[in-house]
């Protein structure tokens, strides 16, 4: 089982940048796909961004150029820097797991098994 801790999420305005954190448990972290999802208010969840065990990516159209995702298995930590930040990014992002070997992870949530609280991100124009 994985336990996932989001932070970093923060007010910023538009223009700015942010970093968010997802710490995890267990030793077997390498192992997992790891992606952000995020909701605004109103909306469905939504991808943005995730890893996979083998560092493969994948990104939301509308977020590349702009988010980074990186994983760092000695710190049991994926990251999410978000540069040049839109109100449209407002949402609460939330990290998620899953054990799979597949090397492009997946873009929707429902392979994910385990979620974090979620972190809040405000953009104001």
């Amino acid at each position: 089982q994985v336990q996932l801790v989001e932070s970093g999420g923060g007010w910023v305005q538009a223009g700015d940048s942010l970093r968010l954190s997802c710490a995890a448990s267990g030793r077997t972290f390498s192992r997992y796909t790891i992606g952000w999802f995020r909701r605004a208010p109103g909306e469905e969840r939504a991808f943005v961004a995730a890893v996979s065990w083998s560092a493969g990516t994948n990104y939301a159209d509308s977020v590349k150029g702009r988010f980074t995702i990186s994983r760092d298995n000695a710190k049991n930590t994926v990251y999410l820097q978000m540069n040049s930040l839109k109100p449209e990014d407002t949402a609460v992002y939330y990290c998620a797991a899953h054990s799979t070997f597949a090397a492009v992870p997946a873009t929707t949530p429902v392979p994910y098994d385990y979620w974090g609280q979620g972190t809040q991100v405000t953009v104001s124009s």
